[in-house]
Formats: structure tokens, C-alpha cells, sequence
């Protein structure tokens, strides 16, 4: 496991972005996601796609937000201002030695963040 997956390349998986869909196929068994990213993802879906959507997030394994990771996620929250969505998807990539993908530029510069990844572009 190399790769932590933000929500926002799974929405837009779910969404049938080709870029999306192509990059999660790329990197499977390389990736993991969040408990955050898990149930930021299931807020789109209604309980029979939600049931599809469970099967697709089962396959990757789910990162836990412990102690260690909230006490460096409030850190990150107060030093760098982040939502503490962000701050916690941060601290996690950071903590388990991962690269956070996400398409969310605004927050995460690559260049200003080493383990940040921008896999494509809309």
C-alpha cells in the first residue's frame, strides 16, 4: 500500500469520469482509503447504491482515524488552516508514510506538499 485515496477520485469515479475510473484501475491493490473518505462517499448514495458503492469500498483497505492521528490532525487543522476533513485525510497519508491523491489542488499544492499526488485534471 502506497497511495491513500481522497473522496474526490472516488466521487468522481462514481460520477464516470474516465480519468478517474482509469487511475483507480492503474493503482489497484496499491491503494487505501479513509474512514473519511468512506462515509464522505456514501453520503451520495441512497441504500440500493449504496450497497454497489460498499462493494467497491470494501476492496480497499480503511485507515482509522486513532489518537495519533487526531492529535496531528488538529496540528495540521490550526497550522495550515485545512478543513479537519482534510486535515485528518493529511495526517493519515503523513503518519502510515502514504501519498494522498486527490484532485483538490487548492488545499493541497503538490508543490508546496511532498506527499501530495494530482493524478488528472478536469
Amino acid at each position: 500500500m502506497r497511495l491513500l485515496l481522497d473522496s474526490v477520485i472516488l466521487i468522481d469515479h462514481f460520477n464516470n469520469i474516465p480519468a478517474a475510473t482509469a487511475y483507480l484501475r492503474q493503482t489497484q491493490g496499491e491503494s487505501a482509503i479513509s474512514v473519511i473518505t468512506r462515509a464522505e462517499v456514501l453520503t451520495g448514495f441512497d441504500s440500493p447504491q449504496a450497497r454497489i458503492t460498499v462493494q467497491l469500498l470494501d476492496r480497499f483497505p480503511t485507515l482509522i482515524v486513532d489518537v495519533q492521528v487526531a492529535d496531528l490532525a488538529a496540528a495540521l487543522h490550526r497550522e495550515q488552516g485545512w478543513k479537519l476533513p482534510d486535515a485528518i485525510q493529511a495526517a493519515l497519508a503523513q503518519l502510515h508514510h502514504l501519498t494522498l491523491v486527490t484532485r483538490n489542488s487548492r488545499d493541497f499544492p503538490p508543490a508546496q506538499y511532498d506527499f501530495v499526488l494530482i493524478p488528472y485534471a478536469l
